[in-house]
């Protein structure tokens, strides 16, 4: 990277990107589909897992299927504006029925995999859906026992016991003029999708997305990235689709001709990678996590693990150093060394075609960002909310700062308010929350500003860092405040470690609330001579708290003493996505302190300094 002046490296309290693309007026989410199939019908758009493989389908048979579906919900009385909710795990139908509900100007509300009998009784009934599309039984029988607080759900269809023939079923009376008829009344305007996300307290709040904010994020999202984003180019989908970042990608692949694979879920990566061999690839930082702790443990247990080890501070060096602008001799002769050792089996895990990851939905931490970036794969990490149809900044090829989360997406900006908090604009910015005005005015002003809760600051060149939450700044007991991800993201780098919590708010000093990763803690038991062993029986045990104390030193080690931790304790289970994990993965502080409350009173009842 060239040298840049002190007068640039200076802090930004506003940064808006040029470069915007333009969209025509007329365009909406799903009218691409009219382009795909008179202009390209055989191109592929998607691909479903088939055996031992993956089956391409192409553009035909896609619109195709969409039509159908739009014409069955027409058949069931769905019309422009009526809300049709979908229950479901990331899967090709989930698409279809995005795309068909769009198509005719209703809108689509998502419900997670995951989401309680309590949850999906609120969304159905605050949104008004009328229709719901479970994907199998299991979930269909969740609404069943709160059907009746879901007066307005008249149709319940499960796609596993054939729903989606049954919903085509009602369209056959359906005449391709009334179908056409919706399709053109469509406006950019019109709601596409409503989002329920979680705060931290009361009910999910629904966040009003229209066809103008996705496919604008959309049309950026593929500007910022037009390195990688081309058509013919393959990605595997396995985040959920409930989830408003993999819906963008969604768009963003299906209208830059990018063939989106749909995975059969996280444990069955391992397979999948291989046989679809992705050009990119979107994820959590989770994710990358595992990538890179798993190949750690197959070197350990091949006796290898000294060698990884030199192999990852390799590829971190190799990283800083190009991106500083010069590779010493030095590091360019160990990388291509542990190019052939190491990093091309990496590669190779990840499908082997593999040069560019998206990363969103939390921090993703310098550490894991040079790693990756020094083997060969180039992680861009974003970031955005539901509310800012998900994409806001980004890194992109040929502008990238890892440890940033990029500059803003062309036509985008960012500006740091007075006490550091972040606030977003432009058409990616949602209406508001639905049917609550008084939480949109909390966070909407009036020049269409959204204050996202938060803390971060612009270099001069308008790359954004997040530094913390507004909500989730530790202040201790002296007036110190600290930021819990450096902590936590150093902790998380320890291979027993799953997931950390940096606690002390309104205490003398700061602790730490470790999860640990089950297979390691059994390997660790195992080679401990304690095959077998649980860990709730062990969170005291002296030596695992021992094996655990370098993951403390090396995280000390990157704050002042009085930011230091002081304390931890082992908590006997690892979190739970939909319970101490929010959808995303990351941890929702909140309810991990409600939960550990004796165990966070113990921390600070013992007098430990």
């Amino acid at each position: 990277m060239p040298a840049v002046s002190n007068d640039l490296l200076a802090t930004r309290r506003e940064y808006r990107s040029p470069g915007e693309a333009s969209i025509d007026p007329s365009e909406t989410l799903a009218s691409v589909l009219w382009h795909l199939r008179d202009t390209v019908p055989e191109r592929t758009v998607v691909a479903v897992r088939s055996g031992d493989g993956f089956e391409d389908r192409p553009a035909r048979w896609f619109v195709a299927e969409v039509e159908a579906l739009a014409r069955g919900l027409i058949g069931v009385g769905v019309g422009a504006g009526d809300r049709v909710a979908v229950h479901s795990a990331t899967r090709v139908e989930f698409t279809l029925l995005d795309y068909a509900i769009w198509m005719i100007g209703a809108v689509t509300v998502p419900l997670y995999e995951t989401s309680s009998a309590e949850q999906i009784a609120w969304i159905l009934a605050d949104s008004g859906a009328r229709v719901l599309i479970s994907e199998d039984e299991r979930l269909a029988a969740l609404h069943r026992s709160v059907a009746d607080r879901t007066p307005d759900c008249q149709h319940v269809l499960v796609i596993e016991e054939q729903g989606l023939e049954t919903l085509k079923e009602f369209g056959d009376a359906v005449l391709p003029a009334e179908l056409h008829a919706l399709t053109l009344a469509v406006r950019q305007t019109d709601i596409a999708t409503i989002v329920y996300t979680s705060g931290t307290t009361g009910n999910a709040k629904g966040c009003i997305l229209t066809h103008r904010n996705l496919l604008w994020d959309a049309v950026q999202v593929a500007e910022a990235g037009r390195g990688f984003l081309v058509p013919g180019s393959r990605t595997l989908l396995f985040l959920p689709l409930a989830h408003i970042f993999a819906r963008v990608i969604q768009v963003t692949c299906i209208r830059a001709g990018v063939v989106v694979g749909y995975s059969t879920g996280i444990p069955a990566l391992t397979e999948e990678l291989p046989m679809l061999r992705p050009d990119f690839v979107l994820a959590v930082p989770r994710v990358f996590q595992k990538i890179h702790d798993g190949a750690r443990q197959k070197a350990a247990d091949a006796g290898r693990e000294r060698i990884f080890d030199l192999a990852v501070a390799t590829a971190e060096r190799y990283s800083r150093e190009r991106e500083a602008g010069r590779i010493s001799p030095r590091t360019r002769a160990a990388h291509a060394v542990f190019d052939r050792l190491v990093y091309a089996r990496l590669r190779e895990a990840l499908g082997g075609r593999t040069t560019h990851a998206i990363s969103g939905g939390a921090a993703l931490g310098e550490r894991l960002g040079h790693f990756f970036n020094g083997i060969g794969v180039t992680v861009l990490e974003g970031y955005g909310l539901t509310e800012t149809s998900a994409g806001a900044t980004i890194n992109r090829p040929g502008a990238q700062r890892i440890g940033t989360v990029g500059k803003p997406l062309p036509g985008a900006a960012v500006r740091i308010a007075a006490d550091g908090e972040i606030e977003l604009a432009g058409p990616h910015v949602f209406k508001g929350y639905h049917g609550d005005d008084e939480a949109t005015a909390q966070v909407l002003d009036a020049d269409g500003w959204f204050r996202t809760g938060d803390l971060g600051h612009l270099d001069g060149e308008g790359f954004l860092t997040i530094t913390g939450r507004k909500k989730e700044i530790i202040v201790t007991a002296a007036g110190k405040n600290v930021a819990p991800n450096v902590l936590e993201d150093a902790l998380r780098a320890h291979p027993l470690v799953s997931q950390a919590v940096a606690i002390g708010d309104g205490q003398p000093f700061i602790a730490a609330l470790l999860t640990l990763e089950p297979e390691a803690f059994a390997r660790w038991a195992s080679e401990d001579g304690r095959e077998g062993a649980v860990l709730a029986d062990l969170v005291e045990d002296a030596a695992l708290r021992a094996a655990l104390q370098p993951a403390i030193d090396a995280a000390n080690a990157l704050v002042s003493r009085a930011e230091s931790i002081r304390a931890f304790r082992v908590l006997p289970a690892d979190f739970v996505v939909g319970e101490e994990l929010s959808q995303k993965l990351s941890v929702r502080r909140h309810i991990v302190v409600e939960r550990y409350a004796r165990i966070i009173a113990d921390i600070y009842g013992n007098g430990v300094r």
